[in-house]
Parts: structure tokens; sequence; C-alpha cells
């Protein structure tokens, strides 16, 4: 049995969303399960809007995600083309077409979806704080598939998914940062090693080692992590690793 959480109270909608954020392993888990809730809010019949997702973080590639390979598609492409109701939308106001067939607007992206067979879409902000950016795009086969009860319940939905959504991404980005950390850390510890190869083989002190690496490095055009996992390769039989669990 399908979800509909639009059909229901806000005050539902936004402990369903609040339950994906504790059962979603992740920001792309999490997008796939709000696109299919969100499809499932606007239609009795899921299968009659696609949805798609874009969320656009600061130094972070761009989280896009649909509900089929289709809707992927027709969200990506507007990023590509730097057109359509999403780009559009980004900006915090709804955007809707009502039929891509007989509008002027979005020429180029218009004519991408009319060839994927789609006549309408909606694209509607979520309204998060910060720098963050997310809206959800909904489309469909028939020509003004989205009147203003419809706008309105979009509207109302992405109001809901605000806070999870946001929190999601927050979650998200401390995730990065760990990631980047240990990466750090595996590199730093890395060089180090390398550097102490040097200095028994040289007899010189860390700083000295740490420099020739450099030199090294910008003389042969190699990132330094890896001149030190040479340097290690050609100690020992195997290479080293560091782990960071």
């Amino acid at each position: 049995m399908n979800e509909r959480p639009a059909l229901h109270s806000p005050e539902h909608t936004q402990h369903l969303l609040q339950d994906l954020v504790m059962t979603c392993t992740g920001l792309d888990d999490f997008l796939q399960r709000l696109v299919e809730v969100a499809s499932g809010a606007l239609a009795e019949d899921p299968g009659q809007v696609m949805v798609g997702v874009t969320v656009l973080r600061q130094r972070a590639k761009a989280a896009i995600t649909g509900t089929c390979p289709a809707a992927h598609t027709l969200t990506a492409i507007q990023y590509r083309f730097g057109d359509g109701p999403a780009v559009q939308a980004a900006a915090g106001e709804t955007v809707e077409v009502a039929d891509f067939l007989r509008s002027a607007d979005f020429p180029l992206y218009g004519t991408a979806a009319l060839q994927r067979g789609i006549r309408s879409a909606l694209g509607v902000p979520v309204p998060l704080d910060g720098p963050t950016t997310a809206v959800l795009t909904y489309y469909a086969r028939e020509p003004r598939a989205f009147p203003e009860e419809t706008v309105h319940r979009a509207e109302q939905f992405t109001a809901s998914a605000a806070t999870p959504l946001g929190l999601t991404v927050r979650l998200a980005g401390l995730t990065d940062k760990t990631e980047q950390l240990a990466a750090a850390m595996e590199s730093r510890t890395t060089i180090d090693l390398a550097a102490g190869v040097i200095m028994a083989r040289r007899g010189c002190t860390q700083d000295e080692a740490i420099g020739l690496l450099r030199a090294a490095s910008s003389s042969r055009n190699m990132r330094l992590r890896d001149l030190a996992s040479n340097v290690l390769a050609s100690t020992v039989e195997a290479p080293v690793s560091t782990h960071f669990d």
C-alpha cells in the first residue's frame, strides 16, 4: 500500500519524513526515499508523476536522484543546460510549466523534455537554511497536470521536508569531513614514514627529509603522498599501508 503523506495532516507528513532520517543510511538513500514519498503524496497513482530532486552543497558534488531513470535524466540535464524549472526554482520560488509544447519558457530544456514525452513540470524549492539549496521537480506526460491545489500540496510537502532534509545534509557534511580527516591523517603518516626512511639513508633531519620529498614531488609532477608511497614500496617487499578505523 502506497503512503500518501500530503493527503494526511502536515504533522503526519513531518513524522514520516523524520523517520526517514533515522532509517536511511545516508544522503543518497534519504533522497531516493524522499522522491518516492513525494510522488505518492501528489497523485493517487504515483505512476502518474515522476519526481526528481537536486541538492547543491558548497564544495560537494551535486546530489541528484529520481523516482526512475527518466526522472533522474530530466533533472540532471537542467543543470547541464543551465535552463529549466528546477534551476529557476533554486532561487526560492515555485516554477510551473503548464505545457512545454505551448510555453516559450525554457526553450532548450523544453525541447529535451518533449523529446522524452514530458508535457508539464513543477519545480518547488525546499526552504533550507544556509547556503545549501534543494529543489523537488515533478514531471507529467499530460499537459496542465499541476493545478493550483496540486501546487499547494507540493509546497506543503517541501515545507514538511525542509527540516529532515536539512538535518540529513548536515549529517552528510559531518561524514564527509570525517572521511577527509581520515584520508589526511593516512596521507600524513605515509609521508612521515617515507621521511623516516630518507633520514635513515641520508643521516638528515626530518625537516630536511620532508624538503627532499617536496622537491622531488615538484620536479616529477607527482603528488607528495604518491611519491612517499613509492619510497616505502622501494624499502620493503610489500607496500606499507596505514589504517584509521
